[in-house]
């Protein structure tokens, strides 16, 4: 298959070869806001001439122009003033630069820093340079920003993953220079995942959106993240050092300007703050990863692109002991463990992309990809843990306040695990971009194989009082079993296909902007054939307020991936058909100045049709589904986002979410019925039992309101001397046992999220300032930060853990057990110091 790919991508190199050399000199460039935000789809044009060309998403643009002869080229776009330039290249030049920084077409620059306006609306471009003041202790700063943009939340700073809009972690598709991006399968909780994908210090351009995205945009339900790799136009690099890792790039352009290159690796050192846990032990993460994107300039219309990442991510954890103190001050509690036994992880990812992009002329780009990701996963452990749960002493003028006055249940617990995944997608991509007066199309098809070899043997065994307890009521007490076990092995290869044509159709007034597209795909393991038409409609009236609107709508299918196919067994379900999403999205952005600054206010209001689901269940990061059930539901919120200078000259945001999201799963029931003064909950009927259908029950990603902040100042009068917030605020989500009914889970003492990261960054070197140190001068300019995370040292809770007890009693029955949900907690308190070079 591979070979097959290569020999497709020389057939295409030679077939568009033999139109690519010209006599003619390429003009080339960037455009930028007044930001320094880059400009995608400006409009660059030979005055007088069909000679255009589009900018592409990381603002660069080329376009042929004759040589010897003066040519007037004009930089147009929606919402802002055409700027023209004249230009006569001599014959002997090859290439000829031009950056350009366009302004708004309702004030000049020297009135006001203004915010341009988007004609992307319901995409959310995020500013890069905010990448590196954000306080974050994952090292993940590209979703760290994510996770403060409106419709976004996430209960765990250790993980990259986050909520869009009820939506869970598999839902969210994330592209880098138009390539989908994979993560690992196996990964169970935040301290495990490591690095995510993607290296900030490559990054270039960053959009986001959370819903009623265009149909060039895959096949999930919730969100998009579209990531630009830099193709750097000078020498630069950086080293970047602290207490949680270091990271170092280097990037460059050859003297002939063909050739560009930027790489980066990174290394993440997490033993830090994992000794904030609760748990006590020898931690022994180890994450790197290493990354690099190539592109040569074959002809002025030919590119090659390569873009190549190698991760290896190890976690070794040896348990000793924990402690805990839980419940309310009428019911105090504690609970021992006590540890002995190792966890061993390994997670090695390999991923490679090959990509040829042709201009065969100003208004054509045709592009053609390939890429190979594969991952080898293990996860082995034994751990076994002997707990005592007591009741606490909560006398306050007592001098043996919070010790154990009732020992309330002893018990013990082995776990063990031996899994071992392997996989490799392979995929071939076409995509092309036409641009003809108000009209651009976008078109693309691929082809996917997926190889999948899992081996899963993983067990639990929880013994109380004498007792090996499990989660089944029909099991007597007297009967040792395993409470719970899977053994399973897993082989698969499938194929996909996938295509997709899409326009956007802007109305001569440029008052209207409307898209509309449909997608395609098929899947031959369930032979499921799925049509998703998507559209939007974009308004920019001619109102003394600067104000404008979008609506979107579509279908959005998810075709299973492994995940959603494996059951709690191990056992894949064949027909397991695609989860249906239909997306109905309003929104008005809102442009206006306050104290003379910009400002920019941002509403959205969603309702999303939920349609064949697959249960699942949420612990810490890893998602579980019901693959053998179904469930149809609903999501529908309000997202709002104020952005602006608070602080002149940086921006600062706050979002606000309200959400709601429900599903009611298809044929559960329960038999409810009283033993005593006990309330009982059964999936067995019992005589007086009462049939209980739970109908509509929250989502796990119920969180009814979320707030995301990020917020920069800096000492008046020297801006040398930074601050940034970052803020996350979350409710309550539902919560349960694990692998019992769905609607068991639907508890609501899960406490809020909330942590507050602070930074300060001071400017030691500038790039004008110089020394008398050979060595300091050879830095552009060198940076030292303090982090404090989690100032506000809330115990964040990620899950719980099920302790199951047998009270002394003579007579046991099957419910004379008690499970007690006991919290465990995010990273405490934790200071991080950072150098960084920039040469």
């Amino acid at each position: 298959m591979l070979k097959k790919i290569a020999f497709l991508n020389i057939i295409f190199l030679i077939l568009i070869s033999t139109n690519v050399f010209s006599q003619n000199v390429l003009l080339y460039g960037k455009i930028t806001d007044t930001l320094g935000n880059p400009q995608n789809m400006v409009q660059i044009n030979v005055a007088k001439t069909q000679n255009i060309t589009l900018s592409d998403n990381e603002g660069y643009y080329e376009l042929t122009i004759p040589s010897n002869k003066i040519s007037r080229i004009d930089y147009s776009f929606t919402g802002y003033k055409t700027y023209s330039i004249r230009i006569n290249p001599q014959p002997s030049e090859k290439r000829v630069e031009r950056n350009i920084v366009i302004l708004s077409s309702d004030h000049l620059i020297t009135e006001i820093h203004i915010i341009g306006k988007n004609t992307n609306l319901g995409t959310e471009k995020i500013n890069i340079k905010h990448l590196t003041v954000l306080p974050d202790i994952s090292g993940n700063s590209v979703e760290g920003l994510v996770k403060t943009m409106m419709g976004v939340s996430s209960n765990s700073e250790l993980s990259s993953q986050y909520n869009v809009r009820g939506g869970n972690f598999d839902e969210n598709l994330i592209y880098i220079n138009d390539i989908q991006i994979y993560r690992p399968f196996l990964v169970r909780s935040g301290q495990q995942e490591g690095l995510s994908f993607i290296n900030p210090n490559l990054v270039s351009d960053i959009n986001f959106s959370a819903g009623g995205f265009d149909s060039k945009y895959g096949d999930k339900m919730s969100s998009v993240l579209d990531i630009s790799y830099k193709k750097p136009k000078e020498f630069a690099a950086s080293i970047s050092g602290s207490f949680l890792g270091g990271t170092a790039h280097i990037e460059g352009l050859s003297k002939n300007k063909k050739f560009s290159h930027i790489s980066g690796i990174r290394y993440k050192q997490s033993q830090y703050f994992l000794n904030t846990l609760e748990v006590e032990g020898d931690y022994k993460p180890v994450f790197a990863d290493f990354q690099t994107f190539l592109t040569y300039k074959v002809t002025p219309k030919l590119d090659i692109e390569f873009l190549g990442n190698v991760a290896q991510n190890k976690y070794i954890f040896t348990p000793k002991f924990s402690e805990q103190s839980f419940g309310t001050f009428q019911e105090a509690y504690g609970l021992s463990i006590y540890y002995d036994g190792i966890e061993e992880d390994k997670y090695n990812s390999y991923f490679g992309a090959f990509s040829t992009k042709y201009r065969p002329n100003t208004n054509l780009i045709l592009k053609l990809t390939t890429s190979t990701f594969h991952t080898q996963e293990q996860e082995t452990f034994d751990i076994h843990g002997a707990y005592s749960l007591n009741q606490l002493n909560n006398d306050l003028g007592s001098d043996d306040l919070g010790d154990s006055t009732l020992n309330l249940g002893v018990g013990q617990f082995l776990q063990h695990a031996r899994n071992y995944l392997d996989a490799t997608i392979v995929n071939i991509s076409h995509n092309g971009y036409w641009k003809k007066d108000n009209n651009y199309l976008v078109w693309g098809a691929r082809y996917q194989q997926e190889f999948i070899n899992d081996k899963i043997s993983e067990w639990e065994m929880v013994d109380s009082a004498g007792y090996s307890i499990n989660r089944d009521f029909n099991y007597p007490l007297e009967v040792v079993v395993l409470d719970r076990a899977v053994l399973a092995s897993n082989s698969m290869q499938t194929q996909r296909f996938s295509a997709f044509l899409q326009n956007t159709f802007t109305t001569n007034n440029e008052k209207f902007k409307l898209t509309g597209g449909i997608r395609a795909s098929y899947w031959d393991y369930n032979n499921d054939l799925l049509i998703s038409p998507r559209f939007s409609v974009q308004y920019f009236p001619d109102w003394i307020a600067d104000i404008q609107f979008r609506f979107a709508s579509g279908i959005y299918y998810q075709s299973p991936f492994y995940r959603e196919i494996r059951d709690f067994d191990g056992s894949l379900v064949a027909d397991s058909k695609a989860q249906r999403s239909i997306h109905f999205v309003l929104g008005g952005y809102y442009n206006f100045q306050i104290w003379s600054r910009p400002f920019q206010f941002s509403a959205e209001v969603y309702y999303k049709k939920l349609d064949d689901l697959i249960p699942y269940e949420l612990d810490n990061v890893r998602i579980s589904y019901y693959a053998n059930q179904r469930a149809n539901g609903y999501a529908m919120g309000f997202d709002s986002k104020i952005f602006g200078e608070f602080v002149p000259g940086v921006d600062s945001w706050i979002s606000l979410s309200i959400m709601q999201t429900k599903e009611d799963v298809v044929g559960d029931y329960y038999y409810q019925y009283y033993k005593d003064t006990l309330q009982i909950f059964t999936p067995y009927q019992a005589t007086d039992s009462v049939l209980v259908k739970p109908g509509f029950i929250p989502r796990p990603s119920d969180q009814l309101i979320s707030v995301g902040m990020f917020f920069q100042d800096y000492v008046p009068g020297n801006k040398n001397f930074k601050a940034s917030l970052g803020f996350f605020f979350g409710t309550p989500i539902p919560y349960g046992p694990p692998q019992t009914q769905r609607w068991r889970a639907t508890h609501r003492s899960f406490p809020v999220y909330m942590r507050a990261d602070l930074g300060f960054s001071l400017l030691l070197k500038g790039e004008e300032k110089k020394f008398n140190s050979t060595f300091m001068n050879s830095f552009k300019t060198v940076w030292l930060s303090f982090e404090a995370f989690n100032i506000l040292g809330v115990k964040n809770t990620i899950n719980y853990s099920w302790i199951r007890v047998v009270p002394n009693s003579t007579n046991p029955s099957p419910f004379s057990y008690s499970q007690v949900a006991v919290a465990n907690h995010l990273t405490g308190r934790l200071i991080n110091l950072k150098l960084t070079l920039n040469f």
